[in-house]
Parts: structure tokens; sequence; C-alpha cells
């Protein structure tokens, strides 16, 4: 089994293993799909995919730890790979059912794009009343707004 072979299969042991498990068990399962998509070694089409899995994961996920390790993960994603809007378009749409600090993580996320489509949805977050969501939503504007320079 080549490098990318081991990799693919780590990733979906993870994913079986997420959907079998407890929370604390989803929390590090979604740790080890963090950790291959830190390696920036799968093809863009394998970590649109992870991604996309980590979103729903987000959106769905009953606790807390399970949506700050997928939100993470995605992170980490972004970090590595160039993630288009469309596949990170249902954290804005889903943004206001998350508190502050998980919104933070979004918010970065979407910047992250540097897609003009996410303006809007980053926009709404500038008065937030946290100060730290706030800042993120600042971040995220510039993130976008250098891209149209």
């Amino acid at each position: 089994m080549d490098g990318y072979q081991s990799l693919t299969a780590l990733l979906e042991s993870a994913w079986k293993e997420l959907d079998r498990s407890d929370a604390d068990r989803r929390d590090l399962c979604l740790d080890v799909v963090g950790d291959v998509l830190e390696t920036g070694r799968l093809t863009q089409e394998d970590a649109e995919r992870a991604v996309e899995r980590l979103v729903t994961v987000a959106l769905s996920a009953d606790g807390y730890a399970v949506q700050e390790s997928a939100l993470h993960a995605v992170c980490t994603a972004a970090t590595h790979h160039r993630l288009p809007y469309r596949v990170l378009e249902p954290l804005a749409t889903g943004a206001d059912r998350f508190g502050p600090l998980l919104l933070a993580y979004v918010l970065a996320i979407l910047g992250s794009t540097r897609d003009r489509a996410a303006l809007p949805v980053v926009q709404r977050f500038l008065h937030h009343p946290h100060p730290e969501v706030r800042g993120e939503a600042a971040d995220a504007v510039n993130e976008i707004q250098w891209r149209r320079q």
C-alpha cells in the first residue's frame, strides 16, 4: 500500500468509526480526519469530499466537542487546500445555529474561501455582541476583500 492509499485508508477507517461511536470517540475520529487533512497530501477532490462530510457533522452533531472538532478539521483543511465556497456554503446557511466560539471558526472558514459570495453572511456578524465574533468577522471581510483587489 503506497502512502496515498494509507492516508485514504486511515480516513475511511475514521469515517466508519465516526458513524458507530459515542461522542468522545467521535471527537477522536474527527481529530484523525484533521490530521490526514493537515498533511496536505490529499487530492483536491478527496479533500473537498472530506470537508463536505465534516461540514455535515458540524451542522448535525449534538455535542459541542464533536462540532468543534469538525470545524477545527475544516480550518486545518482550509490551510492546506483551496476550498471553494460551494463546499462550505452549508456553514454559511447554518451560521446562526452556532454559539460564539464555534461561530468564530465558521467565520474564519468562510473568510478563507476569499469568495465574495460569503461576504453578506460574514458582514452580518460585524456587530455581533461578542468581541471574538466581531473580530473574526472583520478578519474574514478583510480576507474576502483582499481577494477582490
